[in-house]
């Protein structure tokens, strides 16, 4: 029996499948557009400051899955790291997700925890009983004030769409908290690669059986001399646009270097229209565990993805969702092909859930195999 398996980009995806298929025996061909491996997570050292340098933005590692989080211990170290967000709206600086400092820096306060919860109900919208868009969800929950300063600008900067354009669900991932807990995440484990992330994909793909090319697009009219292809990019781009391009948001950085501490702090938010970017991050703070007397920082543009740019947020709104349901049943129809991860799914995913994701799709082909049934176009359902 022929075992060789082609996979398309080298991502968390790619590189979690090669990894686990790989080690079960099979000859694993992965096939990268890019001259680097590790995808959007790709990081390395700034030549000028020997900062290291999250290239396409900052990822922080967060999960409650035990699964996710022993697999990608296996292979760097991971060091204790709590993302604490800053932002800027009318000339002052807060402390995000809003908590009780938020709270009582804002309204002028000195608010204990019961009295600040009694009074953000106060202020929430109580006439939206069932929120049903972004807009809806934030003045619901904290009040026009609120919304206006911290979520309503920046949204628009985001997304290029009004709050109430986009679902309340987009909402739901930011919490309000009546304590003085600053951590962004909630999640029991939080961390930053000691080696940065690319280091982490590297020792994922060196295993024997595995073999890399970098700088070369896979032609899916190839796809027959693989037993199988599993597939990460763009799921649009696997059947040629055909039903048309799905659109996302992308990222422009304005990159600039200094001495010393610019800002203090990792990510600061600009919520307001005071500036064009959304953030600024200062990558050195991503390694407290570094010390550098040079600093190296990202103002962070949205904007809508045009065909030559890198990908980074899907919008499915409803009209998308339509034209994914087309590629969907498209993809349904192939044969000895697997999409799977943030593009060939056309889902928000983090980290955490990338690499989950991708061992269940490894798990599922192995049992497949063995069972000589066939292996489904999608093993987690892009619709659901």
């Amino acid at each position: 029996m022929k075992k060789n398996v082609a996979i398309v980009g080298a991502g968390f995806s790619g590189a979690v499948v090669a990894n686990q298929l790989a080690q079960a025996g099979y000859n694993v061909e992965v096939f990268e557009s890019r001259s680097h491996i590790a995808g959007n997570c790709h990081s390395e050292r700034d030549a000028e400051t020997n900062v290291m340098l999250h290239v396409y933005g900052p990822h922080i590692f967060h999960t409650d899955n035990e699964r996710a989080w022993e697999f990608i211990n296996r292979f760097g170290e991971m060091m204790p790291y709590v993302n604490r967000v800053k932002a800027i709206t009318n000339g002052r600086v807060f402390t995000l997700p809003i908590n009780l400092l938020t709270i009582n820096q804002f309204f002028n306060k000195t608010f204990r925890p019961a009295e600040a919860e009694a009074f953000m109900a106060e202020i929430g919208d109580k006439t939206i009983e069932n929120p049903q868009t972004f807009e809806e969800q934030a003045l619901r929950f904290v009040g026009r004030e609120l919304y206006e300063a911290f979520f309503k600008t920046y949204t628009i900067k985001q997304w290029g769409l009004q709050p109430s354009e986009l679902p309340a669900s987009i909402l739901k991932r930011l919490p309000v908290r009546f304590n003085y807990d600053d951590n962004y995440f909630n999640h029991k484990y939080q961390g930053m690669p000691k080696d940065g992330y690319t280091v982490i994909v590297e020792k994922m793909l060196d295993v024997p059986g595995i073999q890399v090319h970098l700088n070369t697009k896979f032609d899916p009219n190839a796809k027959g001399d693989y037993d199988h292809v599993f597939y990460s990019g763009p799921i649009d781009a696997w059947f040629g646009h055909t039903e048309g391009r799905l659109p996302y948001r992308t990222l422009d950085f304005e990159v600039f270097r200094d001495s010393g501490d610019y800002q203090g702090n990792a990510v600061i938010n600009v919520c307001d229209n005071s500036q064009r970017y959304t953030r600024v991050t200062e990558h050195k703070h991503f390694a407290p565990w570094e010390k550098h007397e040079k600093t190296i920082c990202y103002l962070e543009y949205s904007r809508q993805c045009e065909p030559e740019d890198t990908p980074y947020y899907p919008i499915r709104q409803a009209r998308e969702k339509a034209q994914l349901e087309k590629y969907v049943n498209l993809a349904k129809q192939e044969t000895n092909v697997t999409f799977m991860g943030r593009l060939g799914t056309y889902r928000y995913l983090d980290m955490d859930v990338t690499i989950n994701e991708a061992l269940i799709t490894a798990d599922k082909f192995l049992e497949t195999a063995q069972a000589k049934g066939a292996m489904p176009a999608f093993v987690i359902d892009p619709l659901a």
